[in-house]
């Protein structure tokens, strides 16, 4: 029994070792959660083409052909095979929005068939305003 003054203290402490355990747990969730956004994750090698290069107000829909012929509208692939996925995942994107300016990126080693069959999907829902991006030739970049 004690009695008096004669009372120890206890000394108070934080265990920071738990503290520091979660929060490097909720850092690493995170930073594996986290989607990043990448505008053109698609890296084609456009075709050259001599037509100087002309003033244009950017592209407000992108159909991207890879390589391999996959389809990518803006930067969601499009899952499925022919035509029907395609113009169900440009009607998705365009909306009701049939004046837009599309612009078809297709790599220079894509089959043509796979060109044909984005500017045939887009054919059928209306579009009208197309253009195919390339890059300019060595030739055009001497002068």
């Amino acid at each position: 029994m004690r009695i008096g003054n004669d009372r120890r203290q206890d000394d108070f402490e934080i265990n920071v070792i738990s503290l520091i355990d979660v929060l490097l747990t909720l850092l690493m969730f995170f930073v594996l959660t986290t989607t990043f956004i990448q505008h053109s994750r698609m890296q084609v090698t456009l075709p050259k083409a001599s037509a100087e290069e002309r003033d244009m107000q950017a592209p407000a829909l992108t159909v991207v052909v890879d390589r391999d012929g996959h389809f990518f509208v803006g930067s969601d692939e499009v899952l499925g095979e022919g035509i029907e996925p395609l113009k169900q995942a440009i009607a998705n994107v365009a909306g009701d929005d049939r004046e837009r300016q599309v612009t078809i990126r297709a790599d220079a080693m894509t089959p043509h068939q796979n060109v044909v069959t984005a500017m045939d999907a887009l054919g059928q829902l209306g579009f009208t305003k197309l253009s195919i991006a390339t890059t300019p030739s060595q030739a055009d970049n001497a002068k």
